[in-house]
């Protein structure tokens, strides 16, 4: 247990990193960043709230286990899509203190705790969104596959069970990250690559050996992420698969239409990511700012474009907002 144990004298104090070569204009990105976040944040907040009221919820319980009072909203993907906006709006309120820190003051620091929080958090929130998605997925071939059954498959049980092991297992692929990393010397230079804790970023600086961390950071990644995306494309293989059966074009089309809003989805939180994991292993001789766009892409669309997708191609959302919109006036 001995190993386990940090002295608080000795706890090291991390120095967070904002854009090499453009530390004259990092307070303009400020802006443009405050911006992105204000989209995310409201946008998602909107989805919850017009999901909320659709589906007539006047008691402040948690959406996945409510008895619904009207049939418009009876579908699975929406209460997915509400846990979705919850987990985006985690994404950003993990990321935003050390963020607007590293913009607005030179060699901002952070303390060995609140770096490991913050690094919880963001991992927790990132293996959550992997698993809502693999569950949409799921959602969308059970809609088309086996429409007969959805109701009994999907049932408000099997959603809310559905929901509750995404957080657990998130909980628990993450909760070790920590401790593992107390177990450890920090002696070298504690500067981040980033303006955020990230587990890659932080293994690299103890003295001590981390084979151990790398290990378990490179099975949780392959078990949650590699995991999540191959069942993802299976179920999409059997969507299609079903949809080209379908005889009428026109029938084809409004399958697959159901689909889009989760395929975008899918796509702008798995794309930035490979391509971070592409730029550090490939990129290496790139600019260093290119590493942090890059990784802030990652952090930054898929809260911010998950709403407006779902706003655009969500008939019951879009007719809401525009109810909303038009009462403010």
């Amino acid at each position: 247990m001995g190993n386990f144990k940090i002295n608080v004298s000795d706890a090291p104090i991390f120095i967070l990193t904002g854009f090499p070569g453009m530390e004259a204009v990092e307070p303009w990105l400020s802006f443009p960043l405050l911006l992105l976040y204000a989209i995310a944040i409201v946008g998602n907040t909107l989805i919850l709230l017009i999901v909320k009221e659709e589906l007539s919820l006047h008691q402040p319980i948690l959406i996945l286990f409510i008895i619904k009072e009207e049939q418009s909203l009876h579908q699975p993907m929406y209460y997915f899509l509400s846990l979705l906006s919850v987990n985006d709006l985690g994404v950003s309120f993990s990321t935003l203190p050390t963020i607007l820190a590293t913009l607005c003051f030179p060699a901002p620091e952070t303390a060995f705790d609140a770096c490991l929080i913050q690094m919880f958090f963001i991992h927790f929130f990132s293996w959550t969104e992997s698993g809502i998605l693999l569950a949409m997925s799921f959602d969308r071939y059970v809609a088309i596959c086996n429409p007969l059954h959805y109701s009994t498959v999907l049932s408000d049980t099997r959603v809310a069970h559905t929901g509750i092991s995404i957080i657990i297992r998130s909980f628990c692929m993450v909760f070790p990250l920590p401790f593992l990393l107390k177990r450890l010397s920090f002696c070298k230079d504690n500067i981040l690559t980033h303006s955020y804790c990230l587990h890659p970023d932080l293994i690299r600086l103890p003295c001590g050996d981390t084979t151990i961390n790398s290990m378990y950071g490179l099975f949780i990644v392959i078990s949650a992420f590699g995991g999540d995306s191959v069942l993802i494309l299976v179920s999409y293989v059997l969507i299609l698969h079903s949809v080209l059966a379908i005889a009428s074009r026109e029938e084809r089309l409004k399958s697959l239409n159901t689909c889009v809003s989760h395929i975008c989805a899918v796509l702008i939180f798995y794309v930035p990511m490979v391509s971070v994991s592409m730029v550090y292993r490939f990129g290496k001789h790139a600019p260093e700012y290119v590493h942090k766009v890059m990784s802030l892409v990652y952090l930054f669309v898929p809260p911010m474009l998950n709403p407006i997708i779902y706003s655009i191609k969500t008939k019951e959302i879009r007719r809401r907002l525009h109810k909303i919109l038009k009462s403010k006036h």
